[in-house]
């Protein structure tokens, strides 16, 4: 059984490697005539979760190491030996907020670790304005996106664990509102290799969500990457990933970068993001105090430049008992 699972493990880690050799090496000239940009629902569960996550350029899939996994790669929830609670906060474009939440947890009757989490994509009150009224006729509309789901996750070995997640969305738009379910999965694997790591998701597979009289599908994106400590020293530690991910209204991108840890408690981190539509660079910073015997706190800051547009600022908060 042993050498079986070694032969699958062997096949996988040849795999994402050729996988990730394609992506660098560039897309097909014939991808981006068949973009399908504006022809996908949900697009709210694109945007990345978490300040160190999005410091690191998003390049995350297969670090996966802190609650953010839950969106990152649900593998990442069997390796959080920890209870976590987790709080993120994004001033996203357009005086747009994004907000999620999530606690980590296990059960002592049960194998494996479990998370719930919410994310909400929201904005301020407008007022409704017509041509006869452009200062607003006395009502106000709003709209937003929230989320709901469960998170289940286990090691099988000491190399390789797999998670799964389930998801409810709902969308609505003054009066008017919208619902759906996903489902992400996802795997890592040590590959015995230095600390070589490889992670693979699949996120947001589910039903189509009708709004009024059409209905429109879920961003299906397929992510794989790999992650490696470059260096560890004593009170130093140089971790970097790199990352393909494909979305099914957009071409094939990658995204890459390194995070530098003093004593466990101070980190800086930087990336970039290839081909993406606004994103390129980023950079974060982070500090890690411990609250007690037993638990500890994290802060993170993470900026994200979105181009000609005002760059996203993240900030996350993580207690861990």
């Amino acid at each position: 059984m042993k050498r079986r699972f070694s032969s699958v493990a062997n096949c996988t880690v040849v795999a994402c490697a050729a996988m990730l050799s394609a992506a660098t090496a560039g897309s097909a000239p014939a991808a981006a005539e068949f973009a399908k940009v504006g022809t996908i629902g949900g697009q709210f569960l694109k945007i990345g979760v978490g300040a160190r996550a999005a410091g690191m350029g998003g390049a995350f899939v297969a670090v996966a190491d802190d609650a953010s996994a839950i969106y990152w790669n649900p593998a990442g929830v069997a390796r959080l030996s920890d209870n976590v609670v987790n709080v993120n906060h994004t001033a996203w474009l357009a005086d747009i907020s994004f907000t999620q939440a999530s606690y980590v947890f296990g059960l002592s009757f049960l194998p494996g670790r479990f998370a719930l989490n919410t994310r909400s994509l929201y904005m301020d009150r407008e007022p409704i304005r017509t041509v006869f009224r452009p200062e607003g006729e006395g009502k106000s509309f709003d709209a937003g996106d929230v989320a709901f789901g469960i998170t289940y996750a286990r090691s099988f070995t000491d190399k390789f664990s797999t998670g799964v997640s389930i998801n409810y969305l709902q969308s609505t738009l003054y009066t008017y509102s919208a619902n759906a379910y996903t489902f992400d999965f996802g795997t890592l694997y040590d590959t015995g290799y230095r600390s070589l790591r490889i992670g693979m998701a699949i996120q947001n597979i589910g039903s189509e969500m009708k709004f009024l009289d059409g209905s429109v599908k879920m961003p299906t994106v397929f992510r794989v990457g790999m992650s490696m400590r470059l260096y560890e020293s004593g009170n130093n530690l140089l971790l970097t990933s790199g990352e393909f991910s494909h979305p099914p209204d957009n071409t094939e991108r990658a995204s890459w970068g390194m995070e530098y840890g003093f004593k466990e408690f101070f980190f800086a981190r930087g990336g970039y993001q290839f081909k993406y539509d606004l994103e390129s660079y980023s950079a974060g910073l982070g500090f890690k105090i411990a609250t007690s015997l037993n638990s500890e706190g994290r802060i993170d800051y993470g900026y994200t430049d979105m181009g000609e547009l005002d760059g996203a600022h993240r900030l996350s908060i993580d207690f861990r008992f």
